[in-house]
C-alpha cells in the first residue's frame, strides 16, 4: 500500500471537563422535567478527608503500648457541663439522628439494639420517638428540630439527652423532605400529617431566630427535664468557629458538628454537593473555639460526616473531638446497598453501592422504606448483631492506632501524632505536611 493511501490514525473522543457526561445528563434531565433533583446520601464529589492524614506511630522517639497486655480505654462522658445525669458511653462512636419515616421501624429497632449492646447511644431523628427505639436503646438522644414533628414533653422526659438541631451537614441552611409515598398511617399519626402527602421540614426553628433566643430555648428544655438531660446543639459545618462559640454561649453541654460528607434522607442534590465544608476542615476550627473559651473537654465535641472506620475515629479524636457519630455507615452495616439485592437495584435504574433514592421508599434492603413487604426483609435482631460487629471492629481499630502512638486512652491522641499527605489536608487539619514541620497558614514559619 502506498504511503499516501495509509489510513490516518484515529483519535479518541475527548470530553469537556466542564461539560462532562454527568453534567450533560443532569442538564438533559432538568430540561425534560423542569424540577430539581432530589436524592439521599452525602456529597459524592471527592474532597479532602481523613484518608489524607496518617499517624506517626512509635519508633525510637516514642514508646508503643503492647496490644495484648496494656490497656487502651475508650469510654467517654457526654454532658458534664450542666446536666445532672451525663451520658456515660463505653465507646466514642454514637449513632446519628435518622428518623422513623426516613427509616423503617425495623431499622430503628436494629440501631437501638446494636448501639445498646456496644455501649453507646442512638438518636431519634425527625418525627418523634418510637416504642421500639426507646425500648431497645439504653441511651437515646431525642432530636428537637425546626419541624417539631412528633415533639412532646413526655418523650423529652423519656430521653437520655436532647439534641437541638440547627443544621445538618448535607444541607446547612436547608430543611428536610419526606415524600408522600413514605408517609404511612403510622408516620402520619406521629407527625400529625395527612397520609401520602409530600412533607417538607422547616429550615429554621419557628420560635427563635438567633443565639440569644436559643439560650432561652435551652433553659426551657432544662426546666422541662429537671436539668437532668444533657443538651446538645447540632450544626451543619459552615462557620464552625463562630457556630461553636455561639452554641457554647447559649448553654450547650455538647456541640455536634456535621461535615458535608454527612448524609440525609432527601434534599436537593445542589445542596448536598455545593453547600457546607468538608468534615476535615471543621474540627480544628471548632476545637479552637472551645479552647479560646476555656471549654475544650468541658463542653464535648462530637464530629460526624463520612466516618467509616476506626482510623477515621482515631483521627477525629486526635484533632480534638470527644466522640464521633455515624449514620450512612450504620445503614450500610445493617445491609443498605447490599449486592445481594443487585437485581432489584438494577430494576430501579441503579446498582448496589450507588443507590441514593432513599426518598422514594423503594429500598430493596428494607431500611429506608415504609413499605411493609420491603421492611420485613430486615430482621432487627440480625441487623443489630451486624451493627455490634461493625462498632466492635471500629473500636478495636481506634485502640490499635492509639496504642501504636503510645496512648493508654483514645482521647490522649493529639495533632502531634498526625501528618498530612496533601497541602489541602495540612491546611484544613492544621497538621504538618509529612516530612516537614509546616502547614499552610501556620504562624511563626516552620522548616
Amino acid at each position: 500500500m502506498a504511503k499516501d493511501d495509509a489510513t490516518p490514525p484515529q483519535t479518541l473522543p475527548k470530553y469537556s471537563s466542564t461539560f462532562s457526561p454527568d453534567v450533560n445528563a443532569e442538564i438533559r434531565r432538568a430540561a425534560a422535567t423542569g424540577i430539581y433533583d432530589i436524592r439521599g446520601g452525602g456529597a459524592k464529589r471527592k474532597v479532602p478527608h481523613f484518608d489524607d492524614l496518617v499517624f506517626l506511630g512509635a519508633s525510637m522517639s516514642r514508646y508503643p503500648l503492647e496490644g495484648y497486655r496494656e490497656r487502651c480505654d475508650t469510654n467517654v462522658v457526654l454532658g458534664t457541663r450542666f446536666a445532672k445525669k451525663p451520658i456515660e458511653l463505653k465507646i466514642p462512636i454514637t449513632i446519628a439522628g435518622m428518623s422513623f419515616g426516613a427509616l423503617s421501624a425495623q431499622a430503628k429497632e436494629a440501631l437501638g439494639r446494636g448501639a445498646s449492646a456496644a455501649g453507646t447511644s442512638t438518636t431519634t431523628g425527625d418525627g418523634g420517638m418510637t416504642p421500639e427505639e426507646r425500648g431497645q436503646s439504653k441511651h437515646l438522644v431525642y432530636q428537637y428540630l425546626p419541624s417539631r414533628y412528633g415533639m412532646n414533653p413526655v418523650d423529652l422526659r423519656k430521653a437520655d439527652a436532647i439534641e437541638v438541631v440547627v443544621g445538618q451537614g448535607a444541607k446547612p441552611g436547608g430543611g428536610g423532605m419526606l415524600l408522600g409515598q413514605k408517609i404511612s398511617d403510622r408516620v402520619a399519626e406521629m407527625r400529625t400529617l395527612p397520609k401520602g402527602i409530600d412533607q417538607r421540614s422547616a429550615c429554621r426553628h419557628p420560635d427563635w431566630t438567633g443565639p440569644d433566643d436559643l439560650e432561652i430555648k435551652i433553659l426551657e428544655l432544662r426546666e422541662i427535664t429537671g436539668w437532668e438531660k444533657p443538651i446538645y446543639v447540632k450544626v451543619g459545618a459552615a462557620r464552625p468557629y463562630f457556630d461553636t462559640t455561639l452554641a457554647v454561649k447559649a448553654g450547650a453541654d455538647v456541640v455536634v458538628i456535621d461535615g458535608m460528607q454527612g448524609g440525609t434522607a432527601a434534599t436537593q442534590d445542589v445542596f448536598i454537593e455545593h453547600v457546607g465544608i468538608p468534615t476535615l476542615a471543621c474540627i480544628r476550627e471548632a476545637v479552637q473555639a472551645l479552647q479560646d473559651l476555656d471549654m475544650h473537654r468541658k463542653v464535648q465535641l462530637i464530629v460526624s460526616g463520612g466516618i467509616r472506620s476506626g482510623a477515621d475515629v482515631a483521627k477525629a479524636l486526635a484533632l480534638g473531638a470527644d466522640a464521633v457519630s455515624i449514620g450512612t455507615a450504620a445503614m450500610i452495616a445493617l445491609g443498605d446497598n447490599d449486592p445481594k439485592w443487585e437485581a432489584e437495584y438494577q430494576k430501579l435504574g441503579t446498582t448496589a453501592g450507588a443507590y441514593d433514592d432513599w426518598h422514594a421508599g423503594q429500598d430493596p434492603a428494607g431500611i429506608s422504606t415504609q413499605d411493609p413487604e420491603l421492611s420485613k426483609r430486615l430482621d432487627p435482631v440480625e441487623g443489630g448483631r451486624r451493627l455490634i460487629n461493625y462498632l466492635k471492629v471500629m473500636t478495636l481499630e481506634a485502640q490499635t492506632l492509639a496504642r501504636a502512638c503510645g496512648k493508654s486512652h483514645v482521647h490522649n491522641l493529639e495533632p502531634e501524632d498526625l501528618a498530612a499527605l496533601t497541602m489541602e489536608a495540612a491546611a484544613m487539619a492544621k497538621v504538618p505536611l509529612a516530612g516537614t514541620s509546616w502547614y499552610p497558614g501556620m504562624s511563626g514559619g516552620g522548616m
